[in-house]
């Protein structure tokens, strides 16, 4: 059926005043960072103009070219209140470019009703993922409440930067100034767009938009008009952050993370129920009432790779699987306080296989690892290769390196860089003219902590090992940003 936005929205609007006053001994813990990672979380005050940065090791590949937009929290702490939270930062939007050898780096903070309304009262006081917010908030739609903080797609001449609760928010591709929320039709106005669309080879975007057991199903044409917008009942109200797809369907994991109360923060919601295991709902692409569940042990994620079905019809995808919620309700704490022991385990890299009759498994790489990405060329399509970042250690949030994993061989090639510098996610960039699985460049920034400053690697993705086929770095530090996209 078609979505209603009256409908899918009542309940996210009745939670928007259920709202308490934030601990200020936390914010004050966090104006104290000293942790040595605790660069990764510190504020940014203010946009960053463009800049040059200075190559520092190796040379910049020929044919290397475009532009690597990234997203992520960057403002945290206000003096009359204070985010406790790393997923509820505003919203602040990289740029690196590379032409000619040469890469510069810019960032803008997205203009949202959030960031200037906290900005005037100079206290940061919507709730959020983590962050319970008080009642100086002002939320008349879910919009009001988006960071924009989370993720970037590519609109033609613009970018959008992606939150999980709702609109997409446009910002100039050239110069990233905000230039408002998308709104793809006039009835769905606010409706949750999260973060992670999934493309068809035809250019079709997939998206989907959660509120408790129900899921509106974005299908966007390749200019990123509106397609069609549907409603899709599911078997529990799960947290999710990420889905996939292979070339025929859509794969919607739910973890036993489900739905308990009413309450804030968005997060304090849900309660952790092992016991329930972990489904999986399948749905065909051609028609979204067409469905199956299928049914594996318990595990927690935040992030899949994209899904491809073999010659028998088994659906197989990636997944950085833990074993609870630790890190999510209460590690995420911890960064944003800037110091002590960030509880739970890192995420390990595993295959699951969906065989078409109903049989579910799921295999550990026993290889420690997040962001799981893969050749963009083969979205939805058979791969052998996943990169991902590595080194996570438990106690100390963030990766070290990066790695790419042979499903085939069930070998990894990775570099680490030590626990000096903070990896971030990297995008695939495709080499011209070529086209096989890793003819292709690993792209992300990186956090050196002993200089300070934030740099930016190209790997070969054929040889991680060998270390960056090029660095830059700048004179100035950004925090972590999450999730990127590669702009030719």
């Amino acid at each position: 059926m078609l979505a209603s936005r009256r409908n899918f929205l009542m309940g996210a609007a009745a939670l928007s005043a259920a709202v308490v006053t934030p601990e200020t001994v936390r914010a004050m813990a966090a104006m104290q960072a000293s942790a040595d990672w605790a660069l990764a979380t510190a504020d940014l005050e203010g946009d960053i103009a463009p800049r040059a940065l200075r190559l520092v090791q190796g040379r910049a590949p020929a044919g290397l070219e475009g532009a690597l937009f990234r997203n992520g929290p960057g403002k945290f702490r206000r003096p009359g209140g204070s985010a406790t939270h790393w997923f509820d930062g505003d919203g602040l939007m990289r740029a690196f470019r590379i032409r000619d050898g040469q890469a510069t780096l810019e960032a803008r903070f997205a203009d949202t009703p959030k960031r200037r309304w906290e900005s005037e009262i100079d206290a940061v006081v919507t709730p959020g993922f983590g962050t319970a917010g008080d009642d100086r908030a002002r939320i008349g739609s879910p919009n009001d409440a988006n960071s924009a903080n989370t993720a970037v797609m590519t609109a033609g001449d613009q970018i959008w930067a992606l939150w999980e609760g709702g609109s997409p928010m446009a910002m100039d591709a050239g110069d990233l100034t905000s230039e408002g929320f998308v709104t793809l039709r006039d009835d769905l106005k606010g409706m949750p767009f999260q973060a992670h669309p999934r493309y068809d080879s035809d250019g079709t975007i997939w998206n989907i938009g959660l509120h408790g057991d129900r899921m509106i199903v974005w299908r966007l044409n390749a200019d990123r008009s509106l397609h069609t917008a549907e409603v899709v009942a599911l078997p529990r109200a799960s947290y999710m952050h990420d889905f996939t797809a292979s070339a025929r369907h859509l794969v919607i994991v739910l973890q036993p993370w489900v739905f308990d109360h009413r309450t804030m923060p968005y997060a304090a919601q849900f309660a952790w129920r092992p016991d329930m295991g972990t489904q999986v709902m399948v749905i065909d692409k051609a028609d979204l009432t067409r469905t199956r569940l299928f049914y594996l042990p318990a595990f927690s994620y935040f992030h899949l790779g994209d899904a491809w079905e073999d010659a028998s019809g088994a659906i197989r995808f990636d997944v950085a699987a833990g074993k609870d919620v630790a890190f999510a309700i209460e590690g995420a704490r911890v960064m944003v306080e800037g110091r002590g022991t960030v509880p739970g385990e890192p995420a390990q890299l595993s295959l699951i296989t969906l065989h078409p009759d109903g049989r579910a498994e799921m295999v550990s790489s026993g290889v420690t690892a997040e962001f799981p990405k893969s050749d963009p060329r083969r979205a939805g399509l058979p791969r052998r290769y996943t990169s991902h970042v590595a080194g996570e250690t438990g106690g100390r949030p963030l990766p070290t390196g990066l790695a790419v994993h042979d499903w085939e061989t069930g070998r990894s090639d990775g570099f680490d860089f030590g626990d000096t510098v903070v990896m971030e996610e990297a995008v695939w960039v495709p080499k011209p003219g070529r086209s096989g699985e890793r003819d292709a460049w690993l792209v992300g920034p990186a956090i050196n902590l002993t200089e300070g400053v934030t740099e930016l690697h190209a790997f070969d993705a054929a040889r991680v090992s060998d270390g960056p086929v090029a660095s830059w770095r700048a004179d100035i530090a950004l925090p972590a940003g999450f999730h990127g996209v590669w702009a030719g």
